[in-house]
């Protein structure tokens, strides 16, 4: 008999753990379910404003940082494009400074030969208008220690005058637009 009392004793004990069990989430419930203070109530509104606030406050960081990001994206893009633009004109001006250049200077000319000297220096002088009106500027060369961020080296001579690694003249002028090199210049280097 005492197997079977201490199996009762066992079974009632489960069921009143389970029946207190119950109770309490009975309990619980019914606390949750009273109608909160006015001050339990101001103290949930505010919790949640806040926290509605902070919402907020974050979404707006995050536009304005994508609108920030977008402008800058932009605004390199249209860097890019101008510059690809301009790195196209530069060979004109070139060009029509080595017609300048090398136009006859010996011979004996007439006056239409004057007259369309004249024009194409006023072309010239045009395109690299153009260029200086949106930032386009001529890299220095005269004098200047071979950088080889803006120049580009096509001989290196000995010449007993200079020291070495100066720029002893330049072949092809460079460009700069801001701080973006367009086209390097195109130098002789002392040895």
């Amino acid at each position: 008999m005492s197997d079977e009392t201490n199996a009762n004793q066992k079974n009632r004990t489960i069921e009143e753990q389970e029946k207190d069990a119950g109770e309490t989430a009975q309990a619980e419930a019914a606390e949750e379910s009273l109608p909160l203070s006015p001050e339990e109530h101001l103290a949930e509104a505010q919790a949640q404003a806040e926290e509605y606030l902070d919402g907020w406050q974050r979404s707006r960081a995050e536009l304005a940082n994508y609108r920030r990001r977008v402008e800058a994206h932009r605004a390199e893009m249209v860097v890019t494009a101008n510059a690809d633009l301009l790195t196209k004109l530069l060979p004109v001006l070139d060009d029509l400074q080595l017609a300048l250049d090398n136009s006859p200077q010996d011979q004996p000319r007439c006056q239409d030969w004057d007259e369309w000297r004249a024009g194409v220096a006023l072309v010239a002088h045009k395109v690299a208008g153009v260029l200086e009106a949106v930032g386009v500027v001529l890299i220095d060369t005269e004098g200047q220690a071979f950088d080889p961020h803006l120049h580009e080296a096509v001989s290196f001579e000995e010449h007993p005058d200079t020291k070495s690694g100066q720029i002893i003249g330049h072949v092809r002028p460079g460009y700069m637009l801001g701080d973006r090199v367009l086209r390097a210049s195109m130098v002789r280097v002392a040895q």
